[in-house]
């Protein structure tokens, strides 16, 4: 029977090397943490090698009727407008105009569903596709039913968010409404 050798003899047995402490890794981790601070806070005196950008002297401000160098980015304004892109069979109806035909609507015992006028309603026209569908996607959480037609015009493809056909000026209007409620601007319009 072999003989019972400790624990210390069988750990240096087995050939396992030895860890470094814990404590030398603390000590590491704060020579690295304030050599790093170092840097931060000298990085002023140490150049220009770190990109940080230095002040010229020497630039003296222009004339007050000069412009400045830099200039702002001219803004962007949204890829549609109602009036001028819809095709000639189509007629923006203004507000004014579809009050009162509502109101000769309801003076009519029954709303009349014109054949010959179909009402449409357009929450916008926009170059990119992506625009469209995300009107399209509020929308439906108003209850409306919308889609995007595409559309070439002046040699530009365009990508329309429309609703209806509507069967009267009156749910037309309603429509119209739900969609003022959710803050998304529309135009009727009547095609022929």
């Amino acid at each position: 029977m072999a003989a019972r050798r400790g624990k210390k003899a069988q750990a240096r047995r087995s050939g396992a090397p030895r860890g470094v402490p814990s404590l030398v890794w603390l000590l590491v981790a704060l020579l690295l943490g304030a050599v790093l601070a170092g840097v931060v806070l000298l990085r002023d005196r140490i150049g220009d090698g770190l990109g940080v950008p230095r002040p010229n002297p020497a630039a003296k401000a222009p004339p007050p009727g000069e412009s400045p160098v830099a200039q702002k980015p001219a803004i962007k304004k949204p890829g549609y407008d109602f009036y001028t892109l819809l095709p000639g069979k189509e007629v923006v109806i203004p507000d004014s105009e579809l009050s009162a035909t509502v109101r000769k609507e309801r003076v009519a015992s029954k709303p009349a569903a014109s054949s010959e006028v179909r009402y449409l309603l357009q929450a916008g026209a926009f170059s990119e596709s992506t625009r469209a569908e995300e009107i399209k996607a509020q929308i439906a959480f108003t209850g409306e039913f919308a889609h995007v037609e595409v559309a070439d015009i002046s040699g530009k493809t365009v990508y329309r968010v429309m609703l209806g056909p509507y069967r009267n000026a009156q749910a037309l209007e309603a429509a119209k409404g739900k969609l003022t409620a959710a803050g998304i601007q529309s135009v009727a319009v009547r095609a022929r």
